[in-house]
């Protein structure tokens, strides 16, 4: 075949894409949202502090200093309003912290072994009538 100088050549197997091989467009950002997503940095306590004392210190703006860490503006601040909701609650002597789920966990067969000591005692020394 001949097209104007030019040989033209169809392949019945290149002119079909294989469909086994095609991703719908929804299959595909849900797969790119998920590597995202695991991929997205994780920040320590340390690192948001210092973030947040860096903007504290007054050398640059919100703007400025998100854009230099690479975050964005909310995500400091609400680093920086639990920073200060820790510091406030710390200050007026609220020093319980919550347990991590291991250790409660481990303490709720201890709890239940203590209060069915406790309801044994307490049957015991019940007066019968």
């Amino acid at each position: 075949m001949s097209n104007g100088g030019f040989l033209v050549h169809r392949s019945h197997y290149g002119s079909k894409k294989n469909k086994k091989s095609r991703i719908s467009k929804d299959a595909a950002d849900k797969l790119v949202r998920g590597i995202k997503r695991k991929t997205r940095k994780q920040y320590s306590s340390e690192e948001k502090i210092r973030v947040v004392l860096d903007f504290l210190r007054g050398e640059e703006s919100i703007a400025a200093l998100c854009r230099r860490e690479g975050i964005a503006e909310n995500l400091y601040c609400s680093w920086s309003k639990e920073l200060l909701e820790a510091g406030k609650n710390r200050l007026a002597g609220d020093t319980a912290r919550q347990a991590t789920t291991p250790e409660v966990k481990e303490l709720r067969p201890e709890a239940l072994a203590l209060k069915e000591v406790a309801a044994e005692l307490t049957l015991e020394d019940r007066p019968l009538e």
